[in-house]
């Protein structure tokens, strides 16, 4: 991961440990992509001091990563959230309603079976699949 994302993303994970200045700066420079020197015109100490207090924070935010591991535990379950949303997906386009309908109650999702609404409303338009591929998420045309 590029070094700017991954200082932003600790910021995020642990920024409110840092020194009220020091966060100050860290944001300004990473997340409001402001130079140096336009960091130091707004808070009006000298490039060279904003600077320091950019690396200490920083310093200080990976100490924090290495001892904690939030932003690494985070990564982590949106990876899992990834592959379980993949799997799902595979799993609706390759069962009959009866199935995905008792995951959805198994899960506590609401199941709305989009193509037999459909099919009611519209007895002399298109195919539902038109409106819904997957029977589930409403494409462009069927979202309006």
């Amino acid at each position: 991961m590029e070094k700017n994302i991954e200082v932003s993303l600790l910021l995020d994970f642990y920024g409110e440990l840092l020194k009220p200045s020091c966060r100050q700066m860290a944001e300004l420079y990473y997340n409001d992509d402001l130079s140096l020197a336009e960091v130091a015109a707004e808070t009006g100490i000298t490039r060279q001091g904003v600077r320091d207090r950019i690396k200490r924070g920083e310093k200080q935010l990976f100490e924090f990563e290495q001892k904690l591991g939030l932003l690494s535990r985070f990564q982590q379950l949106e990876a899992g959230l990834d592959d379980i949303s993949v799997k799902a997906r595979k799993i609706s386009e390759s069962t009959d309603d009866n199935d995905i309908r008792s995951l959805a109650e198994e899960f506590a999702d609401a199941y709305i079976p989009l193509d037999e609404i459909f099919a009611k409303a519209l007895p002399d338009q298109p195919e539902p699949q038109y409106y819904s591929a997957d029977g589930v998420h409403p494409n462009q045309t069927g979202s309006a």
